[in-house]
């Protein structure tokens, strides 16, 4: 039983104000207002009985009982979250056939648990899932070869399809780690490391390339790379530096290690993620799918990278469908 005072909101304050070391920057992840964020630290430190946040430093760091606390409270937190996402599903069971397209963003961890917990929740459904890149995606959702698909979206209408928003993915610079060269600089050209592109046949180096033309920035470029682990495994060896976004970012932990990010310094310079089903779909399944796929990537992937990542609070988010 918990002990009077301690709540999952004051936990996820403290889990948020112990990666950011700011109350601004912790009230921005959680979507709090900074006298609310402290109100809620002041109560759990009140129930725990022990300072967990030294507050006279700035930024403010984690107390050893802090330390210890934290390491128990992310894990319950994970839990917790992921338990909410498979009861997001409500009730598939009436379903006889389910074809859903998912972009290969996610390969590596989001869509097999998606996938999974589609299966667990459809009875007698021939239930068929397939990843690849968005412009193919959208195309089969509209050709009626898939029922639905999880795509990110260059912002135009799609015909005879309904949208509901997942989430904003902002573009960011990703950079070798022992680069010393400022975003302006690599965005001027004045470094020395070449910029590597995503293929042109991609939507991602469509979408990057509509933003920076936006914004009157000219790149040329040395590389171009279809594989995007690939091109972030160039950038991790010193080779150039490149344009990805958060959810790229996540998809490339191996190189982590060798890689630093920056914001993009081009306002609105962001992507989004939808699901996509015929217009003629009735019934709650592409919103229920929906609100699935949104708390796998606020646990697995968002959470875990504003953790890395406070700057990106107010950009990398999940949307309201």
């Amino acid at each position: 039983m918990f002990k009077k005072g301690v709540t999952l909101r004051g936990i996820e304050v403290f889990e948020a104000l112990a990666s950011t070391g700011s109350v601004a920057q912790a009230a921005a992840a959680t979507g709090l207002s900074q006298p609310a964020v402290s109100q809620q630290m002041t109560n759990l430190e009140a129930a725990i009985g022990a300072p967990l946040m030294d507050h006279s430093r700035r930024p403010m760091r984690l107390t050893p009982q802090g330390e210890n606390f934290l390491k128990h409270a992310s894990a319950a937190l994970v839990q917790l979250r992921l338990a909410q996402t498979e009861l997001t599903v409500m009730d598939l069971a009436n379903l006889s056939d389910l074809s859903l397209g998912v972009i290969d963003d996610f390969e590596n961890d989001l869509t097999p648990r998606l996938a999974t917990i589609l299966a667990d929740s459809m009875a007698d459904c021939r239930f068929r899932m397939i990843t690849d890149g968005s412009k193919d995606l959208i195309q089969a959702v509209q050709d009626k070869t898939l029922h639905m698909a999880i795509a990110a979206t260059s912002g135009d209408a799609k015909s005879g399809l309904i949208e509901i928003p997942l989430a904003r993915d902002p573009f960011i610079i990703v950079a070798p780690r022992d680069n010393a060269a400022p975003p302006a600089d690599l965005l001027s050209g004045q470094s020395s490391l070449p910029f590597i592109r995503y293929d042109a046949d991609q939507m991602i180096a469509e979408q990057i390339s509509n933003h920076l033309a936006r914004s009157s920035i000219t790149l040329a470029s040395q590389f171009e790379i279809g594989s995007h682990l690939a091109l972030m495994a160039m950038v991790a060896r010193g080779i150039g530096w490149a344009i990805t976004t958060p959810f790229g970012y996540c998809r490339a932990e191996r190189f982590h290690d060798a890689l630093q990010a920056y914001t993009l310094p081009a306002p609105g310079a962001s992507r989004q993620i939808s699901l996509f089903a015929g217009a003629d779909w009735a019934g709650s399944v592409p919103q229920n799918i929906a609100g699935t796929m949104r708390q796998l990537l606020q646990t697995h992937m968002i959470a875990p990278t504003l953790m890395q990542m406070p700057w990106l609070a107010s950009s990398f988010h999940t949307l309201d469908g």
